[in-house]
């Protein structure tokens, strides 16, 4: 460029060590974007607004009401004056103290009942609910029979089924029959434990079958012909291949599955019977409070099991975040799904 010559001020702007090389965006561009922002954010609160006034009126509304009667006592005979009290006293935290008290021995016991029952029911549920769905997603004759069998006993109600069960498990049933032993499945001990377990599980795996059976369905057939291709056995498929992508499916069915063990109320109810201490369950406990028109106690324990539901439905959810971000970030790091199939093959020495 000859001395002397004027530089305009765009080529100026545009050469590298230009003085306005660094010059920000201009202010109106900014402004229309965060415009844009908060119309869409304010599109999205009305489209949601229905869902979460229903769920304040379904959800929101009882649990407050709950834990207001909870500060309340029954009516009866008032300690302090001797007279019939016609209201509900109030009593404060009371009831929840009462559970460390006189009335503890029979809420631990039920405690440990849901608890017992979430744990071991979902667990077996899991394992079988797998086996189903990789028996379910194989392509052979007659598969839609068989998944229409498989799916039956979660569509049959909780109430027929437990008649059902109940049935199978009486003195002279087809399950003593079948063991060659009389045991009385209905009355109180471990026993009656397993026969609900059985029933729940027999219940309640396809519905986790069903929705490992849709994680399978997204994983693509080239994924395990490139597994194969390198040698792969079906079972280092399965653990490495399979478990991994049908993850995410896997642990929302669980959390369902938990969420719906700890509300186990009708199956035990109608299978072994009320007030069965083997059997007993948290929400057994607060329908028969709330039978004996002791509502302060029963709202008391329904309150706890909403904060052991939430604590539980709290610690799926992170886990479940974390899962489904972790995914991301690796599926950003190694592509597509062949591609990872075939870093894994080249890491790993992998016998025919």
């Amino acid at each position: 460029m000859m001395a002397g010559t004027k530089v305009p001020p765009e080529a100026a702007a545009a050469r590298p060590g230009g003085r306005d090389n660094k010059t920000p965006a201009p202010a109106v561009h900014r402004r229309g974007g965060s415009r844009a922002t908060a119309g869409s954010g304010r599109m999205a609160a009305l489209l949601v607004s229905p869902t979460l006034l229903v769920l304040a009126v379904v959800v929101l509304y009882p649990t407050i009401m709950a834990l207001h009667e909870s500060l309340y006592g029954p009516k009866g005979l008032d300690p302090r004056t001797g007279f019939i009290s016609t209201t509900e006293p109030f009593v404060g935290l009371q009831n929840y103290a009462d559970i460390f008290g006189e009335a503890g021995e029979r809420f631990w016991n039920a405690f440990w009942n849901t608890t017992f029952f979430t744990v071991v029911t979902v667990g077996l549920e899991t394992v079988i609910g797998v086996a189903m769905a990789l028996i379910m997603h194989q392509a052979f004759k007659g598969r839609a029979l068989v998944r229409a069998g498989i799916l039956i006993p979660w569509a049959v109600p909780t109430a027929i089924s437990g008649l059902l069960w109940r049935w199978n498990f009486n003195s002279d049933g087809i399950v003593n029959t079948l063991i060659g032993h009389q045991v009385l499945w209905t009355t109180e001990g471990f026993h009656a434990k397993v026969a609900v377990i059985v029933a729940e599980v027999w219940k309640t795996a396809p519905f986790v079958g069903l929705l490992v059976l849709a994680g399978l369905q997204v994983i693509g057939k080239e994924v395990y012909e490139a597994a194969r291709l390198d040698g792969a056995s079906p079972l280092r498929q399965f653990w490495h291949i399979t478990l991994p992508l049908v993850k995410p499916a896997l642990l929302v069915a669980v959390l369902f599955r938990c969420l719906d063990a700890l509300r186990m109320f009708d199956l035990p109810y109608v299978l072994v019977g009320a007030q069965k201490t083997s059997v007993e369950t948290l929400s057994m406990l607060a329908q028969n409070e709330a039978s004996n028109v002791r509502f302060g106690p029963a709202a008391a324990y329904s309150v706890l099991l909403f904060l052991y539901v939430f604590l539980i439905a709290l610690g799926f959810a992170r886990l479940l975040c974390a899962d489904l971000v972790d995914g991301g970030g690796k599926s950003r790091r190694h592509g597509s799904g062949r591609r990872r199939t075939m870093t894994f093959s080249r890491r790993t020495e992998v016998t025919a």
